[in-house]
């Protein structure tokens, strides 16, 4: 990191970071359309304390706050190395790309940031080297080939994103990709050319580092591991959309494999034993060997956990693991676990084995090891569970409770953590997510959305709908959509909890109405976000990814619909596993768990729809339960300040006004 001064006392920056958000300071005269906003600048001394005198700020940030701008002045002026964590991909870019570039010319402050992304997302310059020699497996192949081979010479920071002209998906990046599977570290011969080593030196010597959750997470999760931490040692860390952060621990923070971690196993030892040229053919031949073991034995083991699920659970795709599945695939389990090991060994006895060889026995080992865990299924601190996603097969073991790890991992790891988002408190309370990430002490900072929501919007509520769980409860909600949307012209969100109920409300809203219709699964949500704000008039119909990290700003959003109340099913393996704890524990997991995560979820849903000061809009909420259930006033309590109706008249009026 460049030699900056000391971290500034919290009076001398906060002082500093309200004199800019002032309306004499220098981002009311550099900023285009800057606004005074009390809430922000109050947000912003909050993390300029933290930055200061270190400690957890809960900030919960109404929309229209301007919260990215209240963290990332202090952080800038702080003078010290901070990392910065966002929900998604596109406020990542968003910070890098626009609203630092900004600051840097509004503050007049001289500052480095790096952006940072999954190892995934980068080539692997040793494996490229291996993987150009082998004959292409088709045209489209040879084609991309030909782009990655020009580009490996010439790009400086080896980012798949930056290959516009290819297809989103190239058949074989997985196999040149600098995963943290096939890392060798410093023995790698490309490790100091290595785009990840350059990246981690980057951030090294900046004051800012842009990741999101999945980097956040993934990064932790393998610190224990020489070559796979990317992020270097932080003090300070801002996390953004940190109502994410739970889901997205839980999935890095577990275990699991699957056939096609196999079958990239399969590959990875097949490409460098044919490349290997410092092997005997006896070795390679043993090797080859061995490996048609492990792919005989993946094949029966998968296949036969898959027919036991089948013939347990028919027709669900994600389910806990019982013992008796797990039983009547212990002798195929031992077999794939043997044919690791031996696999293993036999590498241990090579003469002369390569760095990638030694590598791939590594790997071999921690996958027997996953897997002999898995198969055990008894650590009561983990919940185990089947996922079937078309031909491939995943077995998980998932933390129930992430709350000790999210702690000792991340936050005891800081001297200061800011964690905002705009959904963080229920009911005038931070306890739900105190709970849920392991915080003890904290700050906490509630701060009202700038926008007139009693202006700006209306919520419809159905005068008579059947309970979600009845046959017609679907008829019901697509004659109201189609009846919200002839009065709102089109120019309609709907958000559903279930791809059965779309799918459903789709033939009703295509049969009845003439606009156009943009539906989740046809097209990446970037092009269907596209499409929809430059579609005069549009619907569109999507699922849980449209609920949160969505922008669209102006006319062309003028109505959020939402199905039904999102509870996560009981059913969900994880979440079964969290209500029998909490019940365990004697408390109340209804209360204390899934009403406050429904309405964190269903105010996400609910922000899409005012994203300035000048749009305006109508909620709505199709679920009974609102109204005949005695929770349903905590969802009540929980929306926006607007006036209710039931009478699409009174929508139309609004609309129109």
């Amino acid at each position: 990191m460049p030699d900056v001064p000391a971290i500034p006392r919290a009076t001398d920056l906060v002082a500093r970071v309200s004199e800019n958000f002032s309306l004499s300071g220098r981002l009311s005269h550099a900023l285009p359309g800057f606004e005074l906003r009390p809430s922000q600048d109050k947000m912003a001394e909050a993390v300029a304390e933290v930055l200061s005198d270190g400690g957890v700020l809960l900030a919960e940030a109404g929309t229209g706050t301007g919260k990215t701008l209240a963290y990332l002045v202090p952080a800038i002026l702080s003078r010290t190395r901070v990392l910065i964590s966002t929900g998604t991909k596109n406020l990542q870019e968003q910070i890098y790309y626009k609203d630092l570039p900004q600051l840097r010319d509004a503050l007049g402050v001289s500052f480095s940031a790096t952006y940072m992304k999954g190892r995934g997302n980068y080539l692997c310059q040793h494996r490229f080297e291996t993987f150009k020699t082998q004959k292409p497996q088709n045209p489209t192949d040879a084609t991309n080939l030909k782009v990655l081979k020009i580009w490996a010479q010439e790009t400086q920071n080896g980012d798949r994103a930056e290959l516009e002209e290819l297809s989103e998906h190239i058949d074989f990046w997985e196999e040149i990709s600098a995963t943290n599977e096939n890392c060798l570290g410093t023995e790698c011969p490309s490790y100091d050319n290595c785009f990840i080593t350059r990246m981690r030196q980057r951030a090294a010597e900046s004051d800012l580092i842009i990741v999101n959750h999945h980097l956040l997470c993934a990064d932790a999760a393998v610190r224990q591991d020489a070559y796979g931490e990317v992020i270097p040692a932080c003090s300070f860390v801002i996390i953004d959309e940190a109502h994410q952060l739970e889901d997205v621990a839980t999935q890095y923070f577990g275990i699991h494999i699957s056939n096609y971690r196999f079958e990239k196993l399969l590959r990875d030892s097949e490409q460098f034993i044919n490349s290997e040229t410092t092997i005997e053919s006896n070795e390679a031949e043993e090797l080859r060997s061995d490996l048609l073991k492990i792919d005989e034995h993946s094949r029966d083991f998968f296949s036969k956990i898959s027919i036991e699920n089948a013939n347990q659970n028919p027709g669900d795709e994600r389910t806990r693991v019982t013992a008796t599945i797990l039983q009547n695939v212990i002798d195929e389990g031992n077999n794939l676990a043997g044919s690791l090991t031996k696999f293993e060994g036999t590498v241990a006895l090579l003469k002369h084995p390569s760095e990638d060889l030694l590598s791939l026995g590594r790997r071999a080992k921690e996958t027997r090891d996953q897997l002999r865990f898995l198969l055990q299924a008894d650590d009561p601190s983990y919940v185990y569970y089947l996922e079937i996603r078309r031909r491939g097969v995943f077995l998980k073991a998932a933390p129930i409770d992430v709350s000790s790890i999210v702690k000792e991992l991340l936050l005891d790891r800081m001297r200061g953590t800011v964690l905002t988002s705009a959904t963080l408190s229920i009911e005038g309370s931070f306890e739900h997510i105190r709970r849920r990430l392991g915080i003890q002490d904290s700050k906490q900072l509630s701060l009202p959305s700038e926008f007139n929501y009693a202006e700006q919007t209306m919520l419809y509520l159905p005068r008579a709908m059947p309970e979600p769980k009845l046959e017609n409860f679907s008829t019901a909600a697509g004659q109201e959509v189609v009846q919200l949307i002839r009065s709102t012209k089109g120019r309609a969100f709907v958000l559903f909890t279930s791809y059965a109920t779309l799918r459903q409300v789709q033939k009703i809203v295509e049969r009845e109405l003439d606009y156009p219709v943009f539906v989740q699964g046809s097209a990446p949500r970037s092009v269907l976000l596209r499409q929809f704000r430059n579609t005069p008039c549009a619907i569109l119909l999507g699922t849980s990814s449209f609920w949160q990290g969505v922008d669209v700003i102006g006319e062309a959003l003028s109505c959020v619909i939402i199905d039904k109340l999102p509870f996560t099913s009981p059913s969900d393996p994880i979440t079964a596993a969290r209500i029998e704890l909490i019940k365990s524990l004697g408390g109340n997991p209804f209360s204390e768990y899934q009403v406050p995560l429904a309405i964190l979820t269903l105010l996400q849903g609910l922000g899409r729809l005012i994203r300035h000061k000048s749009d305006r809009g109508v909620l709505a909420i199709l679920d009974p339960r609102l109204r005949t259930k005695g929770y349903g006033h905590r969802f009540m309590n929980a929306l926006p300040p607007a006036p209710v109706t039931s009478d699409f008249a009174e929508v139309e009026r609004f609309i129109n006004a």
